[in-house]
């Protein structure tokens, strides 16, 4: 099964883009964030024409992911059910894919430590994190992928020392992710490359991409069966090339799980 995560900066502008990426790469399942969609404005007929369903969870302009897959899509939920009050953004959503439990997340960006924003977003990976453990279990097959606007390490930024102080690189932030690593949820990149300057995102200013000032904030964790039976992990690059780009790339797994 071939599992990506690719924030696209509006879907709407960049439909083709995606679709023609599709026709290559051959993604089992594909999930999408900051679509910046309603849902009445997603482009389900598009990707039905590529042989693939979808499910989408949007708010118009702003946010909104969604989950592509040509492997089934079942039990599609969008949000948390942790009994409290919805998330006012739309943020993520859930689905099984042949048999893989998957969410396709975009976690808030938190704007600076001092900011309303980032004690939301601490929030928000609190409720990711009870979620999983009300709602799975790490004996399951889960994928919880998306822009998670977090480096997990040094490794993961251009340069750490003019970060600090910062969101994206917090150590509240990393110990979230930390947290879900002890629950179950791997980076599994990090499985199958140690080295630094391997990013997914870099800022469309100054040149930034081609000077390889970026960071790798685009994860996939995988629950222990999954991440021992991924084959490779890879950041699509050249997704970030050409006419009108994501700010982002495509981040690609190959799990080779025996059912599937």
């Amino acid at each position: 099964m071939r599992i990506v995560t690719w924030n696209v900066n509006s879907l709407n502008v960049r439909l083709e883009r995606v679709t023609e990426w599709i026709e290559t790469l051959r993604p089992d399942v594909l999930c999408l964030q900051e679509t910046k969609l309603s849902n009445d404005d997603f482009p389900h007929d598009a990707f039905a024409s590529l042989g693939y369903e979808s499910a989408h969870h949007g708010q118009g302009q702003w946010n909104g992911v969604a989950i592509v897959s040509r492997v089934g899509l079942d039990d599609v939920r969008p949000d948390f059910a942790d009994g409290r009050e919805p998330d006012p953004d739309a943020r993520i959503l859930w689905a099984t894919c042949s048999g893989v439990r998957v969410a396709s997340c975009y976690v808030p960006n938190g704007r600076a430590l001092d900011d309303d924003h980032y004690t939301y977003k601490l929030d928000w990976l609190d409720r990711l994190a009870n979620d999983l453990d009300t709602n799975t279990s790490p004996t399951d097959d889960i994928c919880v992928v998306g822009d998670f606007n977090i480096a997990p390490d040094a490794r993961d930024v251009y340069d750490s020392d003019s970060h600090a102080g910062s969101t994206h690189v917090s150590q509240p932030e990393r110990d979230r992710l930390e947290t879900l690593g002890e629950w179950g949820m791997a980076d599994v990149f990090r499985d199958h490359h140690d080295a630094a300057e391997l990013y997914s995102w870099w800022d469309y200013r100054d040149g930034n991409f081609h000077k390889r000032k970026g960071m790798r904030i685009d994860l996939i964790l995988g629950s222990p069966n999954v991440r021992e039976h991924t084959a490779r992990v890879f950041i699509d690059r050249n997704a970030r090339k050409g006419s009108q780009p994501s700010d982002h790339a495509p981040v690609v797994a190959d799990v080779l799980l025996p059912n599937n």
